[in-house]
């Protein structure tokens, strides 16, 4: 089922909780992530996040083809969305390991 922006317009999320994990945002979350880091009208984004449907776990698995393949031609906008979504998946690692880490010492 595609979503279009009338219907996205209706549920929008107008920030994104910083603590829940990235891996976790539903497509609402992520578009208001996207509003938020891409103030100057990344219009063919937003629509590519509520067209495919990009939660917080897709979001995370986004490389340079599959923005492409979503009809993100221009390289630099792909790049500079790459360099945005950079800083989230380094966090989502970091939880990982921290998760992890407690899990072995808590288990002892």
């Amino acid at each position: 089922m595609q979503h279009t922006s009338e219907h996205m317009s209706q549920d929008t999320v107008t920030s994104v909780d910083c603590k829940k994990r990235v891996f976790l945002w539903t497509v609402q979350e992520v578009h208001a992530w996207v509003r938020l880091q891409f103030p100057c009208c990344e219009t063919s984004f937003l629509l590519a996040i509520v067209n495919h449907a990009i939660s917080g776990r897709a979001l995370l698995r986004l490389t340079d083809s599959k923005l492409e393949r979503m009809g993100i031609v221009q390289e630099q906008q792909r790049h500079d969305i790459l360099q945005e979504v950079l800083p989230l998946r380094v966090r989502e690692e970091l939880d990982n390991l921290n998760e992890i880490v407690s899990e072995c010492f808590f288990t002892l």
